[in-house]
């Protein structure tokens, strides 16, 4: 069975209050509940995290180990700046998919480069908490 990691980044414990204009006003644990549920309609495992300073998501990262088939990465903030994200995610070898709820390319200029997805196989942005679920889709049954 597979074992992939889910890791939300930085405010998105603030979901369903935090500018639900552009994050929709589902709550961190509401969409922690429709991962878990996906995962066991695709017969794999998910070990949720979130945690606010980048140091918590490298250390995170770090830690997985050979029994983790894949990350599921939403770096909020961080994308667009931690070097530290991306080192973690290329030195773990782990496939990772980074994963934004809104579609970063109608937002402003400095969210339209994303370091940390340098180390993702790929990109999900835009779909709400649909992009967790692509993403777990993929992983638990990759086809590249």
């Amino acid at each position: 069975m597979n074992k992939i990691m889910v890791i939300h980044g930085p405010n998105l414990n603030s979901l369903g209050q935090r500018q639900p204009e552009i994050y929709g006003n589902q709550t961190l644990e509401q969409i922690n509940d429709q991962i878990e549920t996906e995962a066991r309609r695709l017969d794999c495992r998910v070990e949720i995290h979130q945690a606010n300073s980048e140091g918590a998501i490298v250390d995170l990262i770090q830690s997985f180990g050979r029994d983790v088939s894949g990350i599921v990465i939403n770096p909020g903030g961080y994308s667009h700046t931690s070097v530290a994200i991306l080192d973690a995610l290329l030195a773990s070898k782990i496939p990772a998919v980074e994963v934004h709820l809104s579609n970063l390319y109608r937002r402003e200029e400095f969210r339209q480069t994303m370091i940390t997805a340098r180390g993702a196989i790929g990109v999900i942005s835009g779909f709400g908490a649909q992009s967790y679920l692509l993403a777990l889709q993929y992983l638990a049954n990759p086809k590249v």
